[in-house]
C-alpha cells in the first residue's frame, strides 16, 4: 500500500490533553477554557511553522457525553487543521473505541485524522530528511519490527504503558524495534528520559495539560514538543499556562508514590486516590485496573475475579 505524502518541516507532538466540560480531579473552575487557549496555542504553532500536529491520545477525558457546546468549539478550532488524532484510553468508552464516543463525533464531521488502527500512515519530505509516521493507539501492537526503504526514517507514536525509567513495573518492555528510529509516547503523563535500545529511541514528553496535584507537576511548564527527520531530541516548545496555585486548590499534597513506605502498597494508594475523585471525576474501578494491573504478575487475575463479584460484571474481562 502506498502512502500519502506530505511536505513538511517536522511533526508537533501533542500528547494527551484531556478536554473536559467539568474540571477533573483537584483541578479547579476555568479548565475548560485553559485547556483550549493549550489546543489553540498548538494548532497555530503547528500552522505558523510548517509542522503537522498530532495528538497522542486521550484528546477527551470523559470519552462521551461530552456537552454538544464542547463539541462545537473541538468542531470549529479543529476545521482548517484537521490535526491527526491517535486514540487513547480515554477516548474509549468501556475499553471500545465507539460511534457514541466524543472523538468519534469529531472523525465524522471531518475534523480530525483518525489514529485508530496500527500501522504506518504518512510519508513526509522535510527538508532535514524523508521519514515513514506509524501509529499504535491504545491496545494495539506496537510492531517487533518495520520494514522500509533505505534512508527513511520511522517515528512511531503510541499510547502506551511502557517501562521508562520511572515506571520500571509497566508492562511494554522498552527494546530495539529495527525499522524503528523513534518511539514517541503518550499516556504517561510525567515526563521521561529519552531511552536508545540499539537503533530505536524510546521518549515520553509528557502531557500538556496538568492534571496531578503534585509537586511535580507544580515544578514543570507544560510543552508540546517537535520531532523532525535527523534529530538528536524533541524539541520543546512551552505552552500558555497559568500559575499553578490559580488551577489547583490551596491545599497540602497527597503523598507521592515514591515517597510512601515500602510496607504500603502503591497500587492501593492508587484505589484511595480514585476514591477520593471518584464524585467529582466519575473515574471508573475498571478503567483504574486496566491502566495499574500487569498481566504477568501472578495477582492480577485474583484481583480481576474480585472485581467481578464486587460488580457483577460476569461478563468482563482485563482482556478488553
Amino acid at each position: 500500500m502506498e502512502l500519502p505524502r506530505r511536505t513538511t518541516r517536522g511533526v508537533l507532538v501533542i500528547p494527551d490533553p484531556h478536554v473536559a466540560a467539568t474540571p477533573p480531579g483537584h483541578r479547579l473552575e476555568g479548565y475548560t477554557d485553559q485547556v483550549m487557549d493549550k489546543l489553540a496555542y498548538c494548532l497555530d504553532h503547528a500552522a505558523e511553522n510548517d509542522l503537522i500536529p498530532l495528538f497522542l491520545g486521550d484528546l477527551f477525558h470523559w470519552p462521551r457525553e461530552n456537552p454538544n457546546t464542547l463539541l462545537v468549539r473541538l468542531i470549529d478550532l479543529f476545521r482548517p487543521h484537521k490535526p491527526y488524532t491517535l486514540v487513547g484510553n480515554h477516548d474509549k468508552y468501556q475499553a471500545r473505541f465507539t460511534a457514541d464516543t466524543s472523538l468519534a463525533v469529531l472523525a465524522a464531521a471531518g475534523v480530525v485524522r483518525l489514529l485508530d488502527e496500527p500501522g504506518p500512515f504518512l510519508r513526509i519530505d522535510t527538508p532535514t530528511g524523508q521519514a515513514i509516521l506509524g501509529a499504535s493507539p491504545d491496545a494495539t501492537p506496537i510492531p517487533l519490527s518495520f520494514d522500509h526503504a533505505d534512508g527513511l526514517e520511522t517515528a512511531w507514536f503510541t499510547h502506551h504503558n511502557i517501562s521508562f525509567p520511572e515506571f520500571k513495573d509497566r508492562f511494554q518492555h522498552i527494546r530495539e524495534i529495527p525499522g524503528v528510529t523513534w518511539l514517541i509516547n503518550g499516556h504517561i503523563h510525567r515526563p521521561q528520559p529519552q531511552v536508545t535500545a540499539g537503533s530505536t529511541t524510546w521518549v515520553n514528553p509528557g502531557n500538556i495539560t496538568r492534571l496531578s496535584f503534585t509537586p511535580r507537576s507544580r515544578d514543570r511548564i507544560p510543552a508540546a514538543t517537535i520531532w523532525r527527520p535527523g534529530c538528536s531530541g524533541l524539541e520543546k516548545v512551552p505552552l500558555p499556562c497559568l500559575p499553578f496555585n490559580q488551577v489547583f486548590p490551596d491545599a497540602d499534597f497527597p503523598p507521592e508514590e515514591n515517597n510512601i513506605p515500602q510496607t504500603e502498597s502503591r497500587f492501593l494508594l492508587g484505589l484511595e486516590r480514585l476514591a477520593m475523585r471518584r464524585t467529582a471525576e466519575g473515574a471508573g474501578l475498571k478503567e483504574f485496573l486496566q491502566a495499574n494491573l500487569n498481566p504477568e504478575n501472578p495477582e492480577t487475575s485474583l484481583i480481576w475475579e474480585l472485581y467481578r463479584e464486587v460488580t457483577h460484571a460476569e461478563n468482563d474481562h482485563e482482556s478488553r
